[in-house]
């Protein structure tokens, strides 16, 4: 990392002197990458699947709260610190932008009070307004910028924090899905890693709780064939937490190796940790390859005009040549913002319909399901099942938004097929609490009757019957009251009451509908303008990333055009020295470049 951060450092000093602010602010950029060399790992999972613990285990501390209820309300995010600390981040009032965006408070705690904060028994429905809480730890395993995440539970309790989860990962650079080995894999735990492979670049199992189940090895290989059928690159590792725990309490080291957890801190540093060094070493080597050829080419110009001061016609020839690919690049920067422009329009339209038809499904499941039963006295679980379905489409179009997104930067940047152009990083803000801004589906009639008023409805029937059957007998000479009218007013009060039950069915039934459609239509309404603002913010980040690289591009041609017309006029003897400064700076770039080179190999190859 120090080998990456001094080659970004002569970079800036070479286009500082160059006087290419443009260029000067990409490798700005690149630097403040390399100073943030976290790398975030998210540890996901159902409630109680010992994911806390699997974090408390890895660093040998216990700063996630463990309860036997549910524990983690609140992302605890636990990095390296020189010293043992903590701080939670608090949703404060507007920042004052005019954006309608919310301030963040961060404040330091204690880690001892670390679980009254982000538990759900300390902090129930994150009545606090927290956003996160951090953790510091001087520990060799996120020494070298591993960040472990914990995060909210997935299930059935919440089924919006999946989606949160969801939206989480494409910041994240890798998942570990845990599931203890009481059972093999759900069927949502294995959507959601479906749907995590979309987005997430790395993704890996734990099996957890290895010491309470003797036929874990049974699970293990269970699970492994539900991996294998949806990636089998995805590995999986069988842990227990408190064998790690109570190994590093009595230093034992075969212990440690016993609890499983050796494979996966390898995993961790090699794979995860590795794997992010060899991308920011391919990005800077990327970003100083291209730097050092916009450099080298208005030097390039500059030299030849004064080495061959003679050769007018050609110079000639490569000015007019120089303002032909300047030209063309202007033509080009009109197709890519046509492209970025007309794309942007179409996904916004696919994912409009992509959104309505995931929740047309739902509504028609929902209503079948009303006219299959009675919604009354199973309305709470009708509407569990809704949220549970309404959270699971919208993550399917979030992830589907989030595919289509990076697929249009793609094409974008197959206008610049010059150069190996690098995708923008598309961070698209405030993708948590989604469906929070959608109100909770009404209660509704449970239908049941107390005694007096089903006596109220039966003896509103009868009484019909009573009258009309005691006038009738009474013609023969009998009372109003008598066995044939008292039998009718029974008959007819029964049918009476039977048709109101159905009535009354039949109106709930209605009003469940009403209900059901009333809330996907506010879903659909919520979450598409959250969808819309987020592609437009999309659309901005990719505009304002290739006009970047349009800028320097053409800035890079004007200079090379503008150094070998002001060559052509240059006296002899400020032409040699001009020729002497310009080799010694063609010599540090040509340096940079190959140390950039070095980096990455297979890049300098393909920029060749």
């Amino acid at each position: 990392m120090v080998e990456l951060v001094k080659l970004v450092e002569r970079g800036i000093e070479l286009v500082s002197a160059a006087e290419r602010p443009d260029l000067l602010r990409r490798l700005e950029h690149t630097r403040e990458r390399l100073a943030d060399s976290s790398t975030r790992v998210i540890v996901v999972g159902e409630f109680k699947q010992g994911k806390s613990q699997l974090i408390n285990a890895l660093v040998n501390a216990p700063v996630c709260p463990v309860d036997v209820d549910i524990a983690t309300a609140v992302p605890t995010v636990v990095r390296h610190g020189d010293t043992p600390s903590a701080r939670i981040l608090i949703t404060g009032g507007e920042n004052g932008s005019g954006m309608g965006e919310r301030a963040i408070e961060t404040r330091p705690i204690s880690i001892d009070e670390l679980a009254a904060h982000v538990s759900e028994g300390g902090n129930p429905g994150n009545k606090g307004q927290l956003i996160a809480a951090e953790v510091f730890l001087p520990r060799e395993i996120l020494a070298g910028g591993l960040s472990l995440v914990d995060s909210p539970g997935l299930g059935r309790l919440d089924p919006a924090h999946s989606l949160t989860t969801l939206t989480a990962l494409p910041t994240a650079d890798a998942m570990l899905l845990v599931s203890d080995a009481s059972q093999e894999f759900t069927e949502p735990e294995i959507q959601f890693l479906r749907q995590a492979l979309r987005v997430c670049p790395n993704v890996a199992c734990v099996v957890s709780k290895t010491d309470l189940y003797p036929n874990w090895r049974m699970v293990a290989e269970i699970n492994r064939e539900h991996l294998d059928k949806v990636d089998p690159e995805i590995p999986l590792f069988p842990v227990s937490s408190e064998l790690r725990l109570h190994a590093a309490r009595l230093a034992d080291e075969e212990l440690n190796t016993e609890s499983g957890f050796p494979s996966l801190v390898a995993y961790l540093h090699t794979e995860i940790l590795g794997k992010v060094e060899r991308i920011q070493r391919r990005s800077v080597a990327l970003d100083l390859i291209s730097i050092t050829e916009h450099l080298r080419l208005s030097l390039q110009a500059e030299l030849s005009a004064l080495e061959d001061p003679e050769g007018m016609p050609q110079m000639i020839a490569g000015l007019e040549a120089a303002k032909s690919r300047a030209n063309d690049l202007r033509r080009q920067s009109s197709r890519w913002q046509t492209t970025l422009n007309d794309g942007v329009s179409d996904l916004i339209s696919d994912m409009e319909h992509d959104l309505r038809d995931r929740m047309r499904s739902v509504q028609r499941d929902a209503e079948q399901a009303i006219d299959e039963a009675d919604p009354g006295p199973v309305w709470d679980e009708t509407v569990e099942w809704l949220d549970q379905r309404v959270a699971a489409a919208v993550s399917d179009t979030f992830v589907w938004t989030n595919e289509r997104a990076q697929w249009l930067s793609e094409q974008v940047a197959q206008h610049f097929v010059h150069d190996e152009v690098p995708l923008p990083v598309l961070k698209v803000d405030n993708t948590d609490e989604v469906l929070d801004p959608v109100q909770e589906v009404n209660e509704l009639d449970r239908g049941r009757l107390t005694l007096l008023q089903k006596v109220f409805i039966g003896m509103r029937g009868s009484y019909g019957g009573v009258l009309m059957f005691g006038l009738l007998t009474g013609v023969i000479g009998m009372s109003l009251i008598n066995p044939i009218s008292v039998g009718a007013g029974i008959l007819i009060g029964s049918k009476v009451y039977k048709d109101e039950q159905e009535a009354r069915l039949k109106r709930r039934q209605s009003e469940a509908k009403a209900l059901v459609r009333s809330h996907i239509d506010d879903v659909v309404f919520q979450v598409g303008k959250q969808l819309k603002d987020r592609l437009r913010l999309v659309q901005r980040q990719t505009r304002d990333h290739f006009i970047d690289i349009a800028a320097e591009h053409h800035r890079s041609l004007e200079e090379s055009v503008f150094a070998a017309q002001k060559s052509a006029a240059t006296y002899k003897v400020e032409r040699e020295q001009r020729i002497t400064q310009i080799k010694a700076e063609l010599a540090r770039v040509d340096d940079l470049r190959k140390r950039a080179a070095a980096l990455e190999p297979k890049v300098a190859g393909a920029a060749q």
